[in-house]
């Protein structure tokens, strides 16, 4: 495994990136407002969910930041992917990344889940209190994940 993660780190993109002034921050920066992105519409989704903003119309609110959220996923997905190569390594080999990776895989689950479980709701117009339960679940994860994702320059 570690000559594989090696391998990664010195792919010529890479080293471009390492050794760019530019680019590595600018790359940084933009994860970071991926990240933003996602938790932020995450929160707002859940939020509304839960029953706040109750004068905006949930179904087009909803459907509109799940789309961000998604956008905002798959750049940080993408981003995120080429940070870890510059350090492949190091971050496999840290427990705080490897934790950000399981509460990611987590709160992709637990969305799975509740798209799942929220059809079946969707006809009653009633959000029982175990999917509500979901729901906090899911802006908890998130809010782990920002703050993992932090955690990982200073470990």
């Amino acid at each position: 495994m570690a000559d594989i993660l090696a391998a990664i780190e010195g792919l010529p993109p890479v080293l471009a990136l390492k050794s760019s002034f530019v680019a590595y921050p600018l790359v940084n920066a933009l994860h970071i407002l991926l990240i933003g992105a996602l938790v932020t519409s995450v929160l707002l989704m859940d939020l509304r969910v839960l029953g706040a903003f109750g004068s905006v119309p949930a179904a087009p609110f909803v459907a509109l930041l799940r789309r961000v959220a998604f956008v905002a996923f798959a750049g940080a997905v993408l981003t995120g992917a080429t940070l870890f190569a510059v350090r492949a390594r190091d971050y496999a080999a840290s427990p705080v990344f490897l934790l950000k990776m399981v509460l990611v895989a987590i709160a992709i689950l637990n969305f799975l889940l509740f798209r799942r479980l929220e059809a079946r709701v969707a006809k009653s117009g009633n959000l029982p209190a175990s999917l509500r339960l979901q729901v906090i679940f899911s802006a908890a994860l998130w809010l782990c994940v920002l703050v993992a994702g932090r955690f990982i320059g200073f470990y």
